[in-house]
């Protein structure tokens, strides 16, 4: 006679995911691999992902990829390796793609506020102060800043409104009368000329317009034509529109005489 091997055939009737061992003769017990839980002749997956979240961070997703095994990935908004993940913050970097004059505030996991600070107006991603700070941020224009500052006139610094018709930079360099107007003693005066306050017109408003009084004290003649508004018959507005948190700019082409 010989033992009868209970495993011998079709694994025993234990399950394919399960090792069959023989314990007597004609007897065996069906023990479940690793990573499979049942009792032998019936063995599924341990999913590791059901039991507190497979070890991973609250704030990380658990996907199984085997029998027992899984990988932590940290969710949109944290970095980590998915044991551990930390909130990243939108404002923390480049201050969350707002205006460096603004203040970020994280909202949610994906998105953030942007105001722009006291003393500036915008819509958070672009914030102007007020226009003598407005000149100086942009090229076309921070020359006439320079010889304000040189000449210490700060009309425009105060609350306004104002209106600003700036020459642009590359005139106010290449013009040879200002280093003439200067030595005289007249410049002042001649900056005076581009400023006007009490009111803060934009664009669309200078078409209404046909004078307007300078700082200075005269008048500046506004006429439009060909889709363009130019003063005193001669300088033409090239850029429009900038405002700032008392007034706005215009630069033109050309420097007003008085």
């Amino acid at each position: 006679c010989s033992a009868i091997d209970a495993c011998g055939s079709n694994n025993g009737g234990c399950s394919s995911k399960a090792e069959c061992r023989r314990t007597a003769p004609g007897s065996r017990a069906c023990v479940c691999s690793a990573g499979h839980t049942g009792d032998g002749t019936v063995c599924l997956e341990i999913n590791p992902c059901l039991v507190n979240n497979g070890g991973c961070d609250r704030n990380a997703e658990c996907t199984q990829t085997g029998p027992n095994q899984a990988v932590c990935n940290c969710l949109k908004g944290y970095s980590g390796d998915g044991k551990t993940c930390t909130y990243i913050s939108l404002c923390s970097q480049n201050n969350g793609g707002c205006s460096e004059f603004a203040i970020c505030n994280d909202t949610e996991l994906t998105d953030r506020t942007c105001t722009c600070k006291p003393n500036y107006i915008g819509d958070g991603f672009k914030c102007q102060g007020n226009i003598f700070q407005e000149l100086l941020r942009n090229s076309n224009t921070s020359r006439f800043y320079f010889h304000l500052e040189a000449l210490s006139i700060r009309d425009i610094s105060g609350p306004g409104p104002f209106t600003l018709f700036v020459p642009h930079t590359d005139v106010l360099n290449s013009d040879p009368r200002v280093k003439d107007w200067t030595a005289k003693g007249v410049l002042v005066q001649v900056l005076r000329y581009h400023m006007v306050a009490c009111a803060s017109l934009l664009y669309k408003d200078l078409t209404a317009v046909t004078n307007i009084t300078s700082l200075q004290g005269d008048l500046i003649h506004i006429s439009y034509s060909q889709n363009s508004l130019v003063l005193n018959n001669k300088a033409e507005i090239v850029f429009s529109d900038t405002v700032g948190t008392n007034g706005v700019i215009h630069v033109i082409n050309q420097i007003l005489v008085p």
